[in-house]
């Protein structure tokens, strides 16, 4: 390869780039310089008279990013030095610049990649076919044959290419269709994120670069949207460059390629990208130095403004007074004949899309609450509520989530006005709108942040569940407002940058002759601060923005796409919000749990390197993917989740009536039984499942004459054992266990007050110790069917030799297995009960008619 670039790009064609690159970053020197000094009086003027306009109610994350990478994974990539396939490890951190590297192990070592790429102004293909369309457009004048193989054949059927219209390509594959979704998502976000490479915190320079662009293009004829406009400020100056510089190294080079027709284009690829990097290399020198100039001037002209800004003022305000007289008729006459017929329909087309993706944000935003408070409902706690708020604090960066919201914009069409207006792509406004869903998405998550952590800290104890639901509904409501505010700035300005470029090619040929003239009204010492072409601009601007901002408020009156009135302004609506947003940023990892994190700097303490690459956390593996549950647009928060999360034992001993409507609340449109049905199918199998089966079959097999003629045989082996007992209180022996049990039965009656109570603390006690295969229901059988129960299993030893037959002669209670909820207990605990009732039914004084049993106990006393 680089036999290659050296023989064609020789010592002659290197001076060609070098004066080419040269006289371009002239010109653009000379027109920065004087939008620098325009830019400066502007930016120092807004800062003493103040700028209107309606206030955001979200708060703002100054470093989004901190101690965060994008993403890291491996795949295939094609090796142009040995023309193979290698597999190969990516990290992309938060400058989006994706790293890569030998393995896994060479970037966990702290080594230096491979090779880095800049995403700026490339397009992700995941097909052959499109990729090599766009590449036969590199040499127009060359025709492939037809069936001619061409030089890249890809390892597998999901390939992920990055063109460049001057840049080397790189490509990549994948082995499965989910993967190459995922990786096209990730190098999706990395190409929106570097093409918006200007930092809207420099209110000078970067105003400055963008009118100098401008003007340059204006002055070459090139009017309208570009698409190249992307990346840092060297970047785009390259791009400059290369629109013109490019065809003149075309006709030059082209000829001398030999080979088949995908060779020539193959080598015309790596020839393009070597004038890229030697144009980009000189711009960016020179760039810095108009840049460094322009700064060290600065002072002394802060200085004249500051004196004269009244003067200053007064004076542009005559020259425009005089240049609107010249083209406001003129200005006019285009706008009702060329621009009045189509704002509306240009407006509609903008208003679709982008109002989609951002209710698809709103959307995504709400949804992903839901489902933490679906997790936190039953076993949430503060812990849980950490490790669920360390992933959605990152969400506006998760390139998989968000790729729903992007998609939605993607759809946005200009079809039919393309040409008229010279508007290239749609792409220009697609990126813009998508980069303002992704702030406006992390704004949301930040707010919520703030206003939860608040929560948090000032109110202990409170359901988790009720504090998210009151901090999502203040966040969903301020989101709605400024997303009206963001999308009817962003329509305004669409429209400008369609509208203006073509008014100006209109006007330019019959006003840009005269406007030199009125350059003699302006002193001498103000000339760097008001500059005539700035001012034609402006009045073709005010001409067409009286129209725009009409359509754009009969839009809100009318409350299409959810947009806002502009008297709707929520000025001081929550004061103290906004200082939330001078607090740091939260490590909810570190605050609610952060142990093993702390055991783990300790380990690395000597090595800070590996310590900052621990901590610096992946977005994309922070959000789980997949089983999130769906739902539906007005769910709220406090949802309860679906059956099968409910728990299935109760630990709390609570009435029959409170049970039953407990489980009704948790279940609203289900039944009982189907909550019953429910967890026995989930419930797993416990010792002695068969014998609760052959229980329940049994059960439910014998009727209701059965249950009687158990129950009486019960109630005469009570009447027989209390006999025995009464035998027994004539021996001394017997009189003084007797009274230590009539102590223990009076203890017992202060703490049961009746035998009903008694008995389902037993069975409590019974159904804690044995796991129950079905939910707990409502007691409604009387005691006496609960004491049958109990003493059914006298017979202790003949259960263990025989434990079917036991079963089949156990008694059972009146009502059916299914109303009372309750099962047999085992044998041994059943002896336990057993003795137990004796004791407590003997021993009770309470006076209730508990039946015939102790009815005779209490005659023979």
């Amino acid at each position: 390869m680089g036999d290659l670039i050296s023989t064609h790009l020789d010592e002659g064609k290197r001076e060609v780039i070098t004066a080419r690159t040269g006289e371009l970053m002239g010109d653009f020197g000379r027109l920065y310089e004087q939008q620098y000094a325009v830019a400066l009086f502007n930016q120092m003027r807004y800062d003493i008279e103040g700028g209107g306009g309606p206030q955001p109610q979200l708060l703002h994350r100054k470093v989004p990013l901190k101690n965060k990478s994008i993403f890291s994974g491996g795949l295939f990539q094609y090796l142009e030095e040995n023309k193979k396939w290698r597999n190969r490890f990516l990290f992309i951190p938060d400058s989006y610049n994706i790293n890569c590297y030998e393995n896994k192990q060479a970037h966990d070592r702290g080594l230096h990649p491979k090779g880095t790429i800049n995403c700026a102004g490339y397009r992700v293909l995941t097909s052959m076919e499109e990729y090599l369309e766009l590449l036969n457009t590199s040499l127009p004048g060359v025709k492939a044959k037809v069936g001619s193989s061409p030089f890249l054949k890809c390892a597998t059927q999901f390939p992920l290419i990055l063109w460049h219209p001057y840049a080397r390509h790189y490509y990549f594959c994948v082995v499965t269709e989910k993967e190459q979704q995922k990786w096209n998502a990730v190098f999706q976000d990395c190409v929106r994120h570097t093409n918006n490479g200007l930092p809207e915190e420099c209110k000078v320079q970067i105003p400055a670069f963008t009118d100098a662009v401008r003007l340059y293009r204006q002055a070459h004829g090139h009017y309208g949207t570009w698409d190249m406009m992307c990346g840092t400020p060297p970047q785009i100056l390259a791009n400059l460059v290369m629109e013109t510089l490019l065809p003149e190294m075309r006709d030059l080079i082209t000829p001398k390629l030999k080979g088949k027709m995908h060779e020539r284009q193959r080598n015309w690829m790596l020839i393009s990208d070597a004038v890229y990097g030697l144009v980009q290399s000189q711009a960016q020198a020179q760039y810095e130095a108009v840049v460094q100039s322009c700064e060290a001037g600065r002072p002394p002209l802060e200085t004249i403004i500051r004196t004269d800004m009244d003067q200053i003022i007064t004076s542009k305000e005559h020259v425009t007074s005089k240049i609107r007289a010249l083209v406001l008729p003129k200005a006019e006459k285009l706008l009702k004949v060329s621009i009045q017929p189509y704002i509306s329909s240009i407006l509609e087309a903008l208003m679709e899309p982008t109002s989609r993706g951002f209710f698809e944000v709103r959307d995504l935003f709400f949804r992903e609450l839901v489902d933490m408070s679906k997790n936190l409902l039953n076993d949430g706690n503060k812990e849980k509520l950490g490790e669920h708020m360390e992933k959605i604090s990152m969400l506006a960066f998760h390139p998989v989530k968000m790729q729903s919201c992007y998609e939605k914009v993607e759809t946005l069409s200009l079809e039919g006005l393309q040409q008229r207006f010279d508007v290239s792509s749609p792409s220009v406004f697609v990126q813009r709108a998508q980069i303002l869903m992704r702030e406006q998405m992390d704004d949301a998550v930040y707010t919520f942040e703030q206003l939860l952590h608040q929560s948090l800290e000032g109110q202990e104890g409170e359901d988790l569940c009720k504090t998210i639901q009151r901090c999502q509904d203040r966040v969903i409501k301020k989101f709605d407002y400024d997303s009206s505010t963001v999308r009817k700035k962003f329509f305004r300005e669409a429209l400008l940058q369609i509208f203006i470029p073509y008014m100006l090619k209109q006007l330019s040929p019959t006003c840009s002759a005269e406007l030199p003239r009125f350059q003699e009204l302006i002193f001498e010492d103000f000339s760097r601060f008001i500059l005539v072409e700035n001012i034609f601009e402006e009045v073709v601007l005010h001409t067409v923005m009286k129209d725009i901002m009409m359509a754009v408020k009969e839009a809100a009156v009318q409350r299409r796409h959810n947009l806002y009135r502009d008297s709707i302004v929520l000025t001081n609506s929550d004061p103290n919000l906004h200082l939330l947003g001078e607090n740091p940023p939260i490590d909810w990892a570190e605050e609610y749990g952060g142990g093993q994190e702390e055991e783990e700097d300790l380990e690395n303490a000597g090595d800070p390197e590996a310590q900052k690459r621990r901590r610096m956390k992946q977005v994309v593996s922070m959000i789980q993917l997949e089983g999130t549950a769906s739902v539906l647009p007005n769910e709220s928060c406090l949802e309860v989740p679906a059956v099968d999360n409910i728990p299935e034992e109760v630990t709390e001993v609570r009435s029959g009536a409170s049970l039953s409507q407990n489980s009704e609340k948790r279940v609203p449109n289900g039944t009982k039984e189907d909550v019953n049905r429910n967890a026995v199918e989930e419930k797993p199998p416990t010792n002695g499942s068969a014998l609760k089966e052959e229980e329940s079959t049994t059960e439910k097999s014998l009727q209701d004459t059965e249950s009687k003629s158990a129950i009486d045989c019960a109630i005469q082996e009570i009447e027989n054992a209390v006999q025995e007992e009464e035998h027994e209180l004539r021996t001394p022996k017997a009189a003084e266990s007797s009274s230590s049990k009539e102590e223990t039965a009076a203890e017992e009656v202060d703490s049961a007050p009746n035998c009903q109570e008694r008995a389902q603390l037993n069975q409590a006690v019974t159904n804690k110790d044995t796991p129950s295969s079905t939910q707990e229901k409502p007691l409604d059988s009387p005691v006496t069917e609960v004491e049958v129960v109990t003493a059914s299993d006298q017979q202790e030893n003949h259960i263990k030799t025989s434990t079917q037959d036991s079963h089949m002669e156990k008694p059972i209670s009146s009502s059916q297995h299914d109303d009372s909820g309750f099962q047999s207990p085992t044998n041994e605990e059943a002896g336990e009960e057993h003795q137990t009732g004796k004791e407590e039914c003997n021993d009770s004084e309470t006076g209730e008619d508990t039946g015939k049993g102790e009815s005779a106990h209490m005659d023979h006393q």
